[in-house]
Protein backbone atom coordinates (compact mmCIF):
# COMPACT_ATOMS: atom_id res chain seq x y z
CA UNK A 1 0.00 0.00 0.00
CA UNK A 2 1.45 3.34 -0.89
CA UNK A 3 1.49 6.15 2.02
CA UNK A 4 1.28 9.53 1.23
CA UNK A 5 1.82 12.46 4.23
CA UNK A 6 0.01 15.70 3.67
CA UNK A 7 1.41 18.78 5.72
CA UNK A 8 -1.48 21.64 5.89
CA UNK A 9 -4.94 20.35 7.30
CA UNK A 10 -6.20 23.26 5.20
CA UNK A 11 -8.86 23.29 2.82
CA UNK A 12 -7.02 22.32 -0.25
CA UNK A 13 -4.54 19.60 1.98
CA UNK A 14 -7.72 18.10 3.67
CA UNK A 15 -9.82 17.72 0.34
CA UNK A 16 -6.84 16.02 -1.18
CA UNK A 17 -7.05 13.32 0.95
CA UNK A 18 -10.39 12.30 -0.03
CA UNK A 19 -9.86 10.73 -3.84
CA UNK A 20 -6.16 9.39 -2.29
CA UNK A 21 -8.23 7.07 0.60
CA UNK A 22 -10.20 6.24 -2.42
CA UNK A 23 -7.39 5.11 -4.36
CA UNK A 24 -6.75 3.12 -1.19
CA UNK A 25 -3.74 4.94 -0.31
CA UNK A 26 -2.44 4.96 3.24
CA UNK A 27 -2.71 8.96 3.93
CA UNK A 28 -1.46 10.71 7.03
CA UNK A 29 -2.77 14.18 7.37
CA UNK A 30 -0.57 17.02 9.63
CA UNK A 31 -0.86 20.70 10.67
CA UNK A 32 1.90 22.54 11.92
CA UNK A 33 -0.14 25.60 13.68
CA UNK A 34 -3.77 26.78 12.58
CA UNK A 35 -5.64 25.41 15.86
CA UNK A 36 -8.56 25.22 14.34
CA UNK A 37 -7.58 22.76 11.82
CA UNK A 38 -5.71 21.05 14.61
CA UNK A 39 -9.07 20.79 16.43
CA UNK A 40 -10.68 19.51 13.36
CA UNK A 41 -8.78 16.72 12.41
CA UNK A 42 -7.90 15.43 15.80
CA UNK A 43 -11.70 15.01 16.59
CA UNK A 44 -13.57 11.49 16.54
CA UNK A 45 -15.87 12.88 14.09
CA UNK A 46 -13.29 15.09 11.41
CA UNK A 47 -15.51 17.37 10.53
CA UNK A 48 -13.61 19.83 8.60
CA UNK A 49 -14.98 23.37 9.89
CA UNK A 50 -13.61 24.67 6.00
CA UNK A 51 -15.24 22.06 4.01
CA UNK A 52 -18.32 21.45 6.05
CA UNK A 53 -17.83 17.80 5.56
CA UNK A 54 -16.51 15.30 7.53
CA UNK A 55 -13.17 13.52 6.35
CA UNK A 56 -12.82 9.77 5.69
CA UNK A 57 -12.31 8.09 8.87
CA UNK A 58 -9.38 6.58 7.57
CA UNK A 59 -7.46 9.53 7.17
CA UNK A 60 -4.66 9.53 10.05
CA UNK A 61 -4.40 12.62 12.02
CA UNK A 62 -0.92 13.09 14.01
CA UNK A 63 0.25 15.87 15.67
CA UNK A 64 3.14 17.29 13.86
CA UNK A 65 6.84 16.58 14.63
CA UNK A 66 10.10 16.14 12.59
CA UNK A 67 9.41 12.37 13.65
CA UNK A 68 6.58 12.11 11.36
CA UNK A 69 9.43 12.43 8.49
CA UNK A 70 11.15 9.11 9.73
CA UNK A 71 8.82 7.12 8.49
CA UNK A 72 8.78 5.94 5.34
CA UNK A 73 6.34 7.93 2.60
CA UNK A 74 6.12 7.09 -1.19
CA UNK A 75 5.03 11.44 -1.59
CA UNK A 76 4.96 14.08 0.74
CA UNK A 77 2.55 16.81 -0.05
CA UNK A 78 2.68 20.22 0.49
CA UNK A 79 -0.48 22.14 1.05
CA UNK A 80 0.23 24.87 3.57
CA UNK A 81 -0.18 28.50 2.75
CA UNK A 82 2.87 30.74 1.14
CA UNK A 83 4.20 32.05 4.09
CA UNK A 84 4.45 28.57 5.30
CA UNK A 85 6.62 27.57 2.45
CA UNK A 86 9.95 28.79 4.43
CA UNK A 87 9.13 26.88 7.49
CA UNK A 88 8.91 23.67 5.57
CA UNK A 89 11.78 24.05 3.22
CA UNK A 90 14.18 24.44 6.66
CA UNK A 91 12.54 21.16 8.12
CA UNK A 92 12.78 19.32 5.21
CA UNK A 93 16.74 20.86 4.06
CA UNK A 94 17.56 20.34 8.16
CA UNK A 95 16.49 16.23 7.89
CA UNK A 96 17.73 15.55 4.22
CA UNK A 97 14.66 14.38 3.04
CA UNK A 98 15.02 12.70 -0.40
CA UNK A 99 10.95 11.42 -0.66
CA UNK A 100 9.24 13.02 -3.57
CA UNK A 101 7.48 16.08 -3.24
CA UNK A 102 4.22 17.59 -4.35
CA UNK A 103 3.59 21.04 -3.82
CA UNK A 104 -0.49 21.90 -3.93
CA UNK A 105 0.23 25.67 -2.47
CA UNK A 106 0.24 28.96 -5.36
CA UNK A 107 2.28 31.46 -5.33
CA UNK A 108 5.67 33.25 -6.16
CA UNK A 109 8.44 34.71 -4.04
CA UNK A 110 10.16 38.20 -4.89
CA UNK A 111 13.66 37.81 -3.81
CA UNK A 112 15.14 41.11 -3.19
CA UNK A 113 18.42 40.07 -2.73
CA UNK A 114 19.00 38.22 -6.70
CA UNK A 115 16.05 40.73 -7.80
CA UNK A 116 13.86 38.10 -9.09
CA UNK A 117 10.80 36.42 -8.70
CA UNK A 118 10.70 32.54 -7.52
CA UNK A 119 8.25 30.23 -7.93
CA UNK A 120 7.89 28.28 -4.90
CA UNK A 121 9.44 24.90 -6.81
CA UNK A 122 12.58 27.29 -7.41
CA UNK A 123 12.27 29.09 -3.72
CA UNK A 124 12.50 25.08 -2.28
CA UNK A 125 15.35 24.00 -4.65
CA UNK A 126 17.35 27.15 -4.51
CA UNK A 127 17.00 27.89 -0.40
CA UNK A 128 16.56 24.65 0.80
CA UNK A 129 18.36 22.30 -1.53
CA UNK A 130 15.41 20.07 -2.16
CA UNK A 131 15.22 18.61 -5.68
CA UNK A 132 12.61 16.19 -6.52
CA UNK A 133 9.63 18.34 -6.98
CA UNK A 134 6.46 18.34 -8.58
CA UNK A 135 3.20 20.75 -8.59
CA UNK A 136 -0.05 20.16 -8.66
CA UNK A 137 -2.33 23.30 -10.02
CA UNK A 138 -5.54 23.99 -12.05
CA UNK A 139 -9.32 24.82 -11.26
CA UNK A 140 -9.96 22.77 -8.39
CA UNK A 141 -12.23 23.82 -5.64
CA UNK A 142 -11.44 21.90 -2.34
CA UNK A 143 -15.34 22.31 -1.69
CA UNK A 144 -16.21 20.34 -4.51
CA UNK A 145 -13.22 17.56 -4.55
CA UNK A 146 -13.86 16.96 -0.87
CA UNK A 147 -17.68 16.10 -2.34
CA UNK A 148 -16.15 13.94 -4.94
CA UNK A 149 -17.36 16.21 -7.44
CA UNK A 150 -15.74 15.72 -10.88
CA UNK A 151 -12.16 17.70 -11.07
CA UNK A 152 -9.64 18.19 -13.62
CA UNK A 153 -5.79 18.91 -12.75
CA UNK A 154 -2.61 18.92 -14.30
CA UNK A 155 1.12 17.92 -12.62
CA UNK A 156 3.90 19.51 -13.39
CA UNK A 157 7.32 17.93 -13.22
CA UNK A 158 10.24 18.56 -15.67
CA UNK A 159 10.36 14.86 -15.10
CA UNK A 160 7.22 13.92 -16.90
CA UNK A 161 7.70 10.27 -16.27
CA UNK A 162 7.49 11.67 -12.20
CA UNK A 163 4.15 13.26 -12.54
CA UNK A 164 2.50 10.78 -14.74
CA UNK A 165 4.09 8.04 -11.54
CA UNK A 166 2.06 10.59 -9.37
CA UNK A 167 -0.81 10.99 -10.99
CA UNK A 168 -1.46 6.99 -11.48
CA UNK A 169 -1.95 6.91 -7.62
CA UNK A 170 -3.70 9.58 -6.77
CA UNK A 171 -6.09 9.75 -9.51
CA UNK A 172 -9.57 8.31 -9.30
CA UNK A 173 -12.65 8.31 -11.88
CA UNK A 174 -14.19 12.10 -10.44
CA UNK A 175 -10.46 13.26 -10.05
CA UNK A 176 -8.74 13.30 -13.21
CA UNK A 177 -4.81 14.18 -13.76
CA UNK A 178 -2.84 15.65 -16.58
CA UNK A 179 0.40 16.33 -17.00
CA UNK A 180 2.93 19.03 -18.41
CA UNK A 181 6.68 19.26 -18.31
CA UNK A 182 6.60 23.43 -18.33
CA UNK A 183 6.54 23.55 -14.01
CA UNK A 184 7.35 27.01 -14.68
CA UNK A 185 4.82 28.13 -17.21
CA UNK A 186 2.32 25.79 -15.01
CA UNK A 187 3.51 27.67 -11.44
CA UNK A 188 3.42 31.32 -12.87
CA UNK A 189 -0.34 30.70 -14.58
CA UNK A 190 -1.93 29.31 -11.22
CA UNK A 191 -0.27 32.37 -9.37
CA UNK A 192 -1.31 35.19 -12.52
CA UNK A 193 -4.83 34.37 -12.59
CA UNK A 194 -5.69 35.66 -9.10
CA UNK A 195 -4.55 38.92 -10.20
CA UNK A 196 -6.57 38.70 -13.44
CA UNK A 197 -9.44 37.61 -12.17
CA UNK A 198 -9.82 40.38 -9.74
CA UNK A 199 -9.41 42.48 -12.93
CA UNK A 200 -12.38 40.38 -15.22
CA UNK A 201 -14.06 41.02 -11.83
CA UNK A 202 -14.42 44.80 -12.25
CA UNK A 203 -16.11 44.82 -15.12
CA UNK A 204 -19.70 45.44 -14.56
CA UNK A 205 -21.49 43.51 -17.60
CA UNK A 206 -20.64 40.68 -19.41
CA UNK A 207 -19.55 42.29 -22.34
CA UNK A 208 -16.94 44.18 -20.84
CA UNK A 209 -15.92 41.17 -18.81
CA UNK A 210 -15.44 38.66 -21.68
CA UNK A 211 -13.10 41.48 -23.52
CA UNK A 212 -11.79 41.73 -20.08
CA UNK A 213 -10.95 38.06 -20.27
CA UNK A 214 -9.88 37.95 -23.63
CA UNK A 215 -7.38 40.70 -22.62
CA UNK A 216 -6.12 38.96 -19.37
CA UNK A 217 -5.23 35.72 -21.46
CA UNK A 218 -2.80 38.60 -24.09
CA UNK A 219 -1.01 39.83 -20.92
CA UNK A 220 -0.40 36.34 -19.38
CA UNK A 221 0.92 34.89 -22.34
CA UNK A 222 3.33 37.55 -22.46
CA UNK A 223 4.73 37.46 -18.74
CA UNK A 224 4.65 33.31 -19.27
CA UNK A 225 7.02 33.94 -21.74
CA UNK A 226 8.87 36.45 -20.18
CA UNK A 227 9.92 34.16 -17.34
CA UNK A 228 10.63 31.39 -19.28
CA UNK A 229 7.27 29.53 -19.53
CA UNK A 230 5.61 28.24 -22.72
CA UNK A 231 3.09 30.55 -23.91
CA UNK A 232 0.45 27.30 -24.59
CA UNK A 233 0.41 26.49 -21.00
CA UNK A 234 -1.63 29.75 -20.76
CA UNK A 235 -4.25 27.70 -22.31
CA UNK A 236 -4.26 24.75 -20.17
CA UNK A 237 -5.96 23.55 -16.77
CA UNK A 238 -3.35 25.80 -14.97
CA UNK A 239 -4.27 28.93 -17.33
CA UNK A 240 -7.31 29.75 -18.60
CA UNK A 241 -9.18 26.76 -16.36
CA UNK A 242 -8.06 28.01 -13.36
CA UNK A 243 -8.88 31.50 -14.51
CA UNK A 244 -12.04 30.52 -15.45
CA UNK A 245 -12.67 29.50 -12.08
CA UNK A 246 -11.78 32.16 -10.34
CA UNK A 247 -13.11 34.91 -12.35
CA UNK A 248 -16.68 33.48 -11.97
CA UNK A 249 -16.80 34.11 -8.14
CA UNK A 250 -13.94 33.76 -5.99
CA UNK A 251 -12.68 36.21 -3.45
CA UNK A 252 -10.48 38.31 -6.10
CA UNK A 253 -13.34 38.64 -8.70
CA UNK A 254 -15.35 39.36 -5.76
CA UNK A 255 -12.73 42.26 -4.77
CA UNK A 256 -12.83 43.31 -8.42
CA UNK A 257 -16.32 43.89 -8.71
CA UNK A 258 -16.06 46.29 -5.95
CA UNK A 259 -13.19 48.41 -7.36
CA UNK A 260 -15.30 48.38 -10.60
CA UNK A 261 -18.16 49.97 -8.72
CA UNK A 262 -15.74 52.84 -7.73
CA UNK A 263 -14.69 51.89 -4.17
CA UNK A 264 -10.75 52.31 -3.49
CA UNK A 265 -8.94 49.02 -2.49
CA UNK A 266 -8.85 50.11 1.03
CA UNK A 267 -12.50 51.05 1.62
CA UNK A 268 -13.63 47.96 -0.08
CA UNK A 269 -11.39 45.45 1.94
CA UNK A 270 -12.65 47.48 5.25
CA UNK A 271 -16.51 47.42 4.13
CA UNK A 272 -16.90 44.06 2.60
CA UNK A 273 -14.54 41.59 3.03
CA UNK A 274 -12.28 42.98 5.95
CA UNK A 275 -11.77 39.13 6.75
CA UNK A 276 -10.99 37.70 3.92
CA UNK A 277 -7.74 37.30 2.40
CA UNK A 278 -7.21 38.53 -1.55
CA UNK A 279 -4.32 36.50 -2.89
CA UNK A 280 -4.02 38.86 -5.81
CA UNK A 281 -3.46 42.12 -3.64
CA UNK A 282 -0.78 39.87 -1.67
CA UNK A 283 0.55 38.62 -5.18
CA UNK A 284 0.74 42.08 -6.63
CA UNK A 285 2.39 43.80 -3.58
CA UNK A 286 4.94 40.41 -3.26
CA UNK A 287 6.09 41.19 -7.34
CA UNK A 288 5.69 45.10 -7.74
CA UNK A 289 9.28 46.14 -7.07
CA UNK A 290 10.54 43.54 -10.45
CA UNK A 291 7.46 44.49 -12.25
CA UNK A 292 8.41 48.49 -11.70
CA UNK A 293 11.84 47.63 -13.11
CA UNK A 294 12.15 44.76 -15.60
CA UNK A 295 8.45 44.72 -17.56
CA UNK A 296 7.50 46.39 -20.36
CA UNK A 297 4.47 48.37 -18.53
CA UNK A 298 3.05 48.60 -22.32
CA UNK A 299 2.54 45.15 -22.55
CA UNK A 300 0.38 44.63 -19.54
CA UNK A 301 -1.62 47.52 -18.97
CA UNK A 302 -4.35 45.44 -17.16
CA UNK A 303 -2.29 44.57 -14.42
CA UNK A 304 -0.68 48.30 -14.65
CA UNK A 305 -4.35 49.47 -14.03
CA UNK A 306 -4.32 47.38 -10.81
CA UNK A 307 -0.68 48.05 -9.71
CA UNK A 308 -2.12 51.96 -9.56
CA UNK A 309 -5.14 50.74 -7.98
CA UNK A 310 -3.69 48.81 -4.90
CA UNK A 311 -0.26 50.15 -4.89
CA UNK A 312 -0.77 53.89 -5.89
CA UNK A 313 -4.29 54.12 -4.09
CA UNK A 314 -6.12 55.61 -7.03
CA UNK A 315 -9.63 54.19 -8.33
CA UNK A 316 -9.67 51.65 -10.72
CA UNK A 317 -9.47 53.05 -14.53
CA UNK A 318 -9.40 50.09 -16.94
Amino acid sequence: MKKILVIGGGAMGSAFTVPCIDNKISVTLTEPYNKIFIRDLSSKKKFHSSLKIRLPQSVKFEEYSKNLFYQKFDLIVIALSLSGIDFIGKELDKLKIKTPILVLTKGLKYDRKEKKILTISEQLKKNYNIQNISVLKGPCLAKELARKKKTNVIIANTNINVAKKIGKFISTKYYQIEFSKDIIGIEFCSALKNIYSMVIGSGQGLNISSQLFQKSLIEMKYLIKFFNGKEETVLSLAGVGDLYVSALGGRNSKMGNYLGKGYSFKEAKQKFMPKDTVEGEQLLREIAPFVQKKIDKKKIPLMMSLFNTIIKKKRLKI
